[in-house]
């Protein structure tokens, strides 16, 4: 078992990990560069292999284990990706692969998972909680555990992530990396700092899963009471013990995002990139706005991309709302004919789209005098849902926006 991470073993994680894993070349974004004042790239491991970069530690550390500990099984568990990675390489070492996730783990990581031959068990509603069966079911089966990011020779196999980056961008100023345990951030970061103590590494994670955060300013290990964040893959209530030290050295620095930077961050991939992100990939796009533009080399790694359709959905529809894409309004008007004709106008005179209409006679007990009419519509942006209440309000309807009915 490695006792240190080293460039040698770095190097030799890349020789061996570049067998199977794409090179996943920097992709140059002049819209973030735009945004932000950096010039931006962004390192897609949401198109590696297996949907995500967990493939490179986990392939790594099955090919430091024995014969004899491939023979036993091996057995982890995971929010989804490094699941697949464990899966995919027991299945190229031909051996046995046990996964434990989250009940609440989307169902294509899940699918995905069994299609690599692993057996699935969905135990637990956070990732602690998996890793805690998993471990039991280690000792009394006999398996052989491989930790998501506890563990050096898995650490190791994700700072191929950063020699891939180095080789593409020698001259690199600032890596953004997703922090869930600290697995990738260590591999990253102690190889940038390794090549070129220069580089600024800083870790992201979600405002409700900051464990790793809360631990450097302890200078210990913490436990958070509770994660709640969208970012299921980053989930995570305690970071890594054996390889928070290599956190505290390399990591310049932490910034937290809110759920809600996620939701207008997954648009801003989808519009502009034309790429599908998970929301923990999505840290590090969200965290482009928090650094300020000094025309830095600045590398955004997105690290995965394994998202349902039902949650991908979701997300999409929020990000509308967020930004007045679409929006609904309610506002009373006399029930009498032409009422409904006239708002309908305003709307389509100011350009606005309606996608639904909520008729309520019974709001008030004299309908005669008031009923509501709920509109959902579609719009430009906040200028023009701004500009359609001003004149629906000039008009004498009075309307007061509500929240959307999301449908999937």
């Amino acid at each position: 078992m490695m006792d240190k991470i080293t460039l040698e073993k770095c190097e030799e994680a890349y020789n061996i990990v570049s067998k199977v894993a794409r090179n996943t070349a920097l992709i140059e974004s002049e819209y973030f560069s735009k945004l932000t004042g950096n010039k931006v790239f962004l390192k897609p491991e949401n198109m590696q292999l297996t949907g995500a970069y967990k493939i490179r530690g986990a392939y790594y550390k099955t090919s430091q284990l024995s014969d004899i500990e491939r023979g036993r099984g091996l057995i982890t568990a995971s929010a989804g990706n490094h699941a697949q990675g464990v899966a995919y390489a027991a299945k190229e070492f031909g051996c046995k692969a046990i996964i434990v996730m989250p009940t609440s783990t989307p169902l294509i990581k899940v699918n995905r998972t069994k299609s690599l031959g692993a057996e699935v068990i969905l135990k637990g509603d956070v990732y602690d909680e998996s890793c805690e069966y998993a471990l039991q079911l280690a000792e009394e089966e006999g398996y052989t555990f491989i930790h998501p990011f506890d563990d050096l020779e898995v650490a190791t196999g994700q700072s191929t992530v950063a020699m891939e980056i180095l080789k593409d961008l020698p001259f690199v100023d600032v890596i953004l990396v997703p922090i869930g345990g600290g697995g990738l951030a260590t591999g990253v970061s102690t190889l940038a700092k390794m090549l070129n103590p220069n580089i600024k590494v800083i870790g992201v994670e979600p405002a409700g899963a900051n464990c790793m955060q809360v631990s450097l300013k302890k200078k210990k290990v913490t436990t958070l009471d509770s994660v709640n964040t969208i970012a299921d893959g980053t989930a995570v209530k305690t970071p890594g013990s054996k390889i928070f030290p290599y956190i505290q050295e390399n990591i310049d620095d932490i910034i937290t995002v809110e759920d809600s930077e996620l939701i207008v961050a997954f648009l801003d991939m989808i519009e502009n990139h034309k790429m599908i992100v998970e929301n923990s990939g999505l840290l590090t796009v969200a965290a482009l706005k928090h650094i300020k533009g000094e025309d830095k080399k600045v590398v955004s790694i997105l690290s995965g991309g394994n998202m349902d359709v039902i949650t991908l959905s979701s997300v999409v529809q929020n990000g509308l709302f967020a930004r007045s894409r679409i929006f609904t309004v309610s506002v009373l008007l006399p029930d009498k004919p032409g009422e409904l004709v006239k708002v309908s106008q305003i709307i389509a005179e100011e350009q606005g789209n309606i996608i639904e209409l909520d008729h309520n006679q019974f709001v008030s007990l004299n309908r005669n005098n008031a009923v509501e009419l709920v509109i959902t519509m579609e719009a430009f942006g906040p200028e023009h849902k701004k500009k359609i209440m001003n004149r629906l309000e000039k008009t004498g309807y009075r309307p007061i926006e509500k929240t959307p009915k999301a449908k999937i």
